[in-house]
């Protein structure tokens, strides 16, 4: 499997990625793909962080979730709730 890089993800920004949760596919909105410095040239990829809106008056704990988008197809991703919003809350991936 090829390693996804911040370009992979920011082709898909305000696109949903649905996660199945008990049976019942939940939405996540990707709103944001940014770059993170590094002091270090020789990494594998340069490493970035995403930002995810769901809707759900349910927190999500974290943890590592298969989300699918039209794009990228499945994907695990280890997201950790970083904020609430008025209608749901903000979940944060970092890859390094």
């Amino acid at each position: 499997m090829e390693l996804l890089k911040l370009e992979d993800f920011a082709s898909c920004l305000n696109e949903t990625f649905d996660v199945v949760v008990n049976g019942m596919s939940v939405p996540f909105v990707l709103v944001e793909a940014r770059p993170l410095q590094t002091p270090m040239q020789s990494l594998v990829r340069a490493p970035f962080s995403l930002l995810f809106r769901n809707c759900s008056a349910f927190l999500f704990p974290q943890g590592t979730y298969s989300m699918r988008n039209g794009r990228i197809g499945d994907v695990g991703v280890f997201i950790v709730p970083v904020a609430q919003e008025k209608g749901g809350f903000l979940y944060q991936a970092i890859f390094n």
